[in-house]
């Protein structure tokens, strides 16, 4: 039987921990959970290091917009989790759940959903992701097919819709409610208009500024986009304020969403590699 590795990140626990036990019952898919986006990446790359990639990832629309995380508030606390897969021949399956705790302490900055199916896309292509939402937005929904996710589903569907869904998506379909498609349809031709104005803007910026937009679409953090880039995070600083100030936005946010329609990618987050002890 062929095993699906299922990671569920929300910041919502009591969602989040009961998704991750009803996915954990079917048969043939091992489940983890992780309550923020770093801690999802950690996740992400724990696995790829251990050589047991994730197959699916299902994401919250909004994460990151304030929710108690799986980790504590914030997503922040230290230690780990562990949800149970399903028996197998060598026994029960454990699938780590990462913490948003970098190695030297500091706590990253939040990934919102949508920066997260970015960054994913870009670092792990093979990883299928499915955004779960609590409303119907074909706003945000065209975002996220932008950004690479296979698929939107409401959260209040039925465990055997989502089912549908994950196993769709692993065969490359891309599942959106009938209710969206008219919604997204007219969302992506209005991005095409706007993508010309957004792509002059872009242009505006240095080489150096360029690669700072990157990191920014990848979710990363002033001092994660430092480190990368070998620069002091006081110059991060500043070329992240230039980058607002030519694309005319205030908010890094604002500055992700103009790139995504210039068509301006993440940076590709190659895994870590992470040794284990015992």
């Amino acid at each position: 039987m062929i095993r699906i590795r299922v990671l569920v990140v929300d910041d919502h626990r009591i969602f989040a921990e009961s998704l991750a036990a009803a996915l954990a019952s079917e048969p043939d898919i091992d489940v983890a959970a992780a309550g923020s986006g770093p801690a999802a990446l950690r996740c992400l790359e724990r696995a790829a290091a251990e050589g047991r990639r994730i197959d699916v990832m299902l994401v919250d629309a909004d994460l990151g917009a304030g929710g108690t995380g799986i980790g504590g508030t914030g997503g922040t606390a230290n230690g780990g989790a562990v949800v149970n897969g399903v028996a197998g021949a060598g026994g029960p399956v454990q699938m780590p759940v990462a913490r948003a705790v970098p190695d030297n302490g500091e706590v990253m900055t939040p990934v919102d959903g949508i920066s997260l199916v970015a960054g994913v896309r870009a670092g792990q292509p093979s990883v299928r992701t499915v955004v779960l939402a609590e409303k119907d937005d074909p706003g945000r929904a065209a975002l996220a097919l932008q950004a690479g996710a296979s698929g939107w589903v409401a959260k209040d569907c039925s465990l055997q819709r989502l089912l549908a869904v994950m196993r769709g998506v692993l065969r490359d379909e891309t599942h959106l409610p009938a209710a969206l498609l008219t919604g997204v349809l007219r969302e992506l031709t209005a991005a095409r208009k706007h993508r010309t104005e957004s792509e002059r803007l872009v242009e505006s910026l240095t080489p150096r500024e360029r690669e700072v937009l990157r990191c920014m679409v990848a979710g990363l953090g002033r001092k994660a986009v430092a480190e990368r880039l070998f620069l002091s995070p006081h110059t991060v600083r500043t070329h992240m304020q230039n980058v607002l100030g030519k694309l005319g936005v205030h908010s890094t946010l604002a500055a992700v969403a103009l790139a995504r329609r210039a068509g301006v990618g993440p940076v590709a987050l190659a895994p870590r590699v992470i040794t284990s002890t015992g």
